[in-house]
Parts: C-alpha cells; structure tokens; sequence
C-alpha cells in the first residue's frame, strides 16, 4: 500500500492517475442479498458499498461529531500542524474531506477498498483504492504525521499486525487516532434480559466474523494493550457512553438516544447478512428475519441499553 499510480483512482473519480485495468475491475462489484459490495479482493469486508450504506456511514461521522462537540479528531494535531494525514478504511471520504479543509497546508490521504468517494474535493485531498491489510508500501519520505481509523474494530484480522504497519508508516512524534465503539451494547440494570435477540446476535456476529478471519480485539482498552506492544507511547483513552433510545434523562441524551437508536437499527442488516450468509451458514430468509427480531429489540428502551463510544490515540516516540 503505498502512494502509487497502480493503487489511484481515475481522474474523474479523485483527480489522480490511474491505469485503466485497475479501474475497470474496482468498479465490477459484487452483488448479494440485494446489496452492493467492493470488487477489490473481493470479500475481504463484509459491509456494502452501495448508496444506502454511503448515507449510513455519512450519518455515522455526524454522530462522532456530535459526541465531541464537532471534532473530527481528539490527538492533539493544533499543537503539531501535520503535513501529511492518512485515513484507512476512509468509506465515502467525508472526514478527510472535513480534514482537509481544515488543514488546507496538509495532504490529506484516504484509502479504501471502494471508490465510492466524491469527485470534487479539496485540491489538497486524494483517495486510494487499496488493502490496508496487505503490505504496505510508503517510503521513508511518503511517512505520515498523522493516521486516523474509525469503525474498523471487528473486521481486521490480525490487529497487532496492521498497528504495526502504521507505526512503521509514521514519522517519529506522529500520531495515530482510531474512533469506534464497544459492542456488544450493555444495559445499566439487568436490562439485557429483555433483548435475548440482540445478545444471541452478537456473540453469532463475533463467532462469523472469527470464521472470516477478522479479530476483535474487545473494547478500548485491548486496542490501548496492542498500541503498547507495538511501540506508542502517551496513549489515551477517551470514552463517550451513549444510551440507545431516549430513556436517560436529560435533553441531549434523550436526542442522542434517539439518534443512536435509528442508527443502530439501521446498521443490523448491513452487519448481518454477508456474515450470516457467508460465515455461518444460514439462508437470506433466515438471516433477515434475524434483523427483524434484533430491531425489534433494540426499540426496547425499558432495557436501558448504551454504547460505548471510544477515541483512542497515541505517539510514536521521536
């Protein structure tokens, strides 16, 4: 992985060169149970592609937003002026867009498996379709001030391996900045019980995403645990609690509620079916009315269910 032309998307997708083969063969997807999925190595991620899960993942940076009061990052890159930003698994592109421009002196680089980012963006932006678990390939002088991931817990396998290579692929002093959450959900009570659906789902999801390969490493800490390991140093943990439905008391958590509760009942069919077809075996029909029934549970708001939101960075020694 590395910033070269075989790996750019075509200049009426991003503004970069590209080869004509790559482009045609990133653009043949894949399509299953009515979704649209990414045709570069082909299967290795389980999420669609397709409009529907464009708006999903727009709506997810919004929300990440709205939890840290329109940040886009909590490393402390004011104090340091990165020139060189790297977002893997950057989906439709929305945040190194609002990077970008808020860094308009940094390059702002963001890799995927799909091309489906936009093609108008800030001069000082560009989009890669490549693998961010094969190898990667920067130089010493294409290093990085600054990485970022969101919401890649639970589909990279092996972990302790891709923290490698991005401790590798930063300069010395750089940062790197994951943001994702804690699942499964958990109840403040024994509110649990009342979801027997959703407790079965995701120990199904964990078992099929193992069968495929990817790890999950548990919550914030377990990532904290390998960042260590690896060689960050001066890593901190910040974590946001989040009620799913409009239980908790107050106003803005009462909004945020409802804001997770639609987003996380929109997200069970796009996480269920690749894996539960795929993975695990079941058929389509069966695999859909499995949605059915973890939706309906998460409507339970007696259940006192939350999330735990976490951005996690730390530094590469100088």
């Amino acid at each position: 992985m590395g910033d070269d032309n075989d790996s750019a998307l075509g200049e009426s997708i991003a503004g970069s060169l590209y080869t004509a083969s790559l482009t045609s063969s990133v653009f043949n997807y894949t399509y299953e149970n009515g979704r649209r999925y990414h045709a570069y190595h082909a299967g290795n991620y389980v999420l669609p592609n397709d409009e529907q899960e464009q708006d999903r993942l727009e709506y997810t940076h919004h929300l990440y937003r709205l939890l840290v009061g329109g940040a886009s990052y909590r490393a402390p890159l004011l104090d340091h002026r990165p020139q060189r930003i790297l977002d893997i698994g950057c989906g439709t592109g929305i945040w190194c867009i609002d990077v970008a421009d808020e860094f308009p002196e940094s390059s702002v680089i963001g890799v995927d498996l799909s091309p489906i980012q936009p093609s108008w963006v800030p001069p000082n932006c560009r989009f890669y379709v490549d693998d961010i678990e094969r190898e990667w390939t920067y130089s010493p002088a294409e290093h990085f001030d600054y990485i970022h991931a969101r919401d890649l817990i639970g589909f990279i396998g092996p972990w302790k391996q891709l923290l490698s290579h991005i401790f590798d692929n930063l300069k010395p002093g750089g940062f790197f900045e994951i943001q994702d959450c804690t699942t499964p959900p958990e109840s403040i009570d024994s509110g649990l019980d009342l979801v027997p659906d959703l407790v079965q789902w995701q120990l199904k999801m964990f078992e099929g995403m193992a069968m495929l390969g990817k790890e999950s490493p548990g919550d914030a800490y377990g990532i904290q645990s390998y960042m260590t390991e690896v060689g960050f140093v001066d890593t901190h943990v910040e974590i946001h609690k989040v009620p799913i439905g409009p239980w908790a008391q107050g106003n803005k958590h009462k909004e945020l509620g409802l804001i997770l509760q639609e987003h996380v009942s929109d997200s069970v069919e796009p996480y269920t079916m690749a894996v539960y077809t795929r993975a695990l075996g079941f058929s389509a029909e069966d695999a859909q009315a499995t949605v059915e029934r973890v939706k309906n549970n998460i409507q339970k708001t007696e259940a006192h269910l939350y999330l735990s939101y976490y951005f996690l960075w730390g530094q590469k020694p100088f």
